[in-house]
């Protein structure tokens, strides 16, 4: 993440204070910023994808 030029945009240009800046999350962020911050949603295949590569299990010593 580029942080530095992140911290340049909210200061430098949002105006921002630097207790501002870091009690944002990155979404809220980037909405100011006017970056288009929407990800899809997870669909049943990729979570189905996730689910087989890292199955739950459960430790009975």
């Amino acid at each position: 993440m580029d942080w530095a030029g992140l911290m340049r945009a909210g200061f430098r240009g949002l105006g921002l204070k630097p207790a501002e800046f870091w009690n944002l999350t990155p979404v809220e962020l980037m909405l100011m910023l006017g970056v288009d911050a929407a990800t899809p949603s997870m669909g049943r295949a990729r979570l189905m994808e996730l689910a087989a590569r890292f199955p739950d299990t459960t430790n009975r010593g």
